[in-house]
Formats: structure tokens, sequence, C-alpha cells
């Protein structure tokens, strides 16, 4: 790798600053003055330090964030607030993006990356990754719903959902309960539910796979993977 690169990616400075700083004679490599951005170097093997501070290089980043509600699921928007907004500037650097998507007034456990190749096996239909939802519903939700959603509903564009299950937490005028799907399809809760005839007031995606929501994690905020988490989504890249 060019060493100019892997300063510019670990967010040291653009090119230009990364120019100016291997001028000023800012940068070693080994303990050796290197002024050239494309000398090459082994991120695994050598040492690189600017003004004697030791650069570590990291390819990916693995982030879990709790979605706020009012930020989208996108990367960049001229009018909406987005989720990689949330993030420091040290972890945008790496431009990462959401994985999958919530919709602008869901909250919850949202993954995002700069590894593609763990987004697509996250997402993909074939992985059938379960998600599950919390969910708060305007009318009394019961056992035969439940049936419904096991044998796939019929949305109102005429598709057909995957089975899903439904835990009923409590039945009441506003029912609360637990959704488990294993497709994505565009605002699939509501329009499932919909179907019975019943509208979701509140949605929150609690877990995907093996990732469960840290309920530590506050709105709006966020943590790197722990190593038990990362193994999990490394195995599906296998």
């Amino acid at each position: 790798m060019r060493l100019d690169k892997l300063l510019a990616n670990m967010g040291i400075g653009s090119r230009k600053e990364v120019k100016l700083l291997l001028k000023k004679k800012q940068v070693t490599v080994n303990n050796k003055l290197i002024k050239d951005g494309s000398f090459h170097i082994d991120p695994d093997k050598d040492i690189v330090e600017v003004d004697k501070k030791q650069i570590n290089y990291q390819q990916f980043i693995y982030l879990m964030m709790n979605k706020p509600p009012n930020y989208i699921s996108a990367t960049v928007d001229k009018r909406e607030k987005t989720v990689i907004d949330l993030l420091a500037e040290e972890h945008q650097h790496f431009k990462v993006f959401p994985v999958g998507r919530l919709d602008k007034d869901t909250e919850g456990l949202l993954i995002i990356t700069n590894d593609g190749d763990l987004a697509h096996q996250l997402v993909s239909p074939k992985k059938d990754i379960e998600k599950t939802y919390y969910a708060k519903i305007s009318g009394k939700v019961t056992e035969a719903d439940g049936q419904k959603f096991t044998q796939g509903v019929v949305l109102e564009d005429g598709y057909q959902t995957k089975p899903a299950s439904l835990r009923i937490l409590e039945s009441e005028a506003v029912s609360k309960v637990e959704i488990t799907i294993t497709e994505g399809k565009y605002h699939q809760v509501k329009r499932m539910f919909e179907a019975v005839g019943k509208q979701v007031t509140y949605l929150k995606r609690i877990r995907m796979g093996d990732l469960l929501l840290d309920e530590n994690i506050k709105l709006g905020s966020y943590r790197e993977l722990t190593d038990a988490e990362l193994n999990y989504c490394l195995s599906l890249k296998k």
C-alpha cells in the first residue's frame, strides 16, 4: 500500500495535507524518514509514525448504533439528517454506510461499516438472517394474527411475505409485540400489520441474527462491535 493512501485512509489528512506532512519531514517508516508518498509499505509489518505518534492501520470498522427517530439510513441527503451525521469524524473518514435500512421514524439496532461483503451477507435474502422488532400496535393483536403471520400475509401490492413469528407481550387497545422476519421489504412490518387491520405506532429493531441491541447504548449513540459480535459477523463471510 502507498504511504500517502494509508495516511489519508486513517484520517491523518487529505492527500494534499499528507503531501505537506511528508515534505515537512514529519513521517517515518520503521524510524526512517520518508518524504515520498508513493513509498510502499506493509500495513501489517511496518511501523508508521507521524510526529512520533504511531499510526495503526485499520481497513474495516464495525459499529453498532442505537438509531434515533428522525434520522434516515443513508450516507448523505440534501434535506434530511442521516445516521452518518451522528458519527465522530474519526469514524466518518472510513467512508462507512448503514447496513440495510431502518425507516426514518424507526429506532434501534443499526450496523454501520465500510465492509461491503459483510453488508451483503447481512441483508442477502438467501441468508434468511432473522430480524426482530419490538412494536406498539394500535389495536388488539390476537393469536389469530400470529397464525396469519406464520403462514405469510399478503400485502396491499399482492406480495406474500415469507413466514414470520409474532410474540404477543400485551394484547390491549395498544398492544405490545415482538415480530421476527427474514426479509427487508419497504415498510414491511408496518405493511404486515396493516394487512391484518392494525397500525404500528412505534417500532424498534432489537436483533439481527446473533447481534442484539446493546441497551446501554443511548439513542443516537454507538460503539464498536465486541470481539464476539465481530466474530459472528466475520463468520457470515466464510
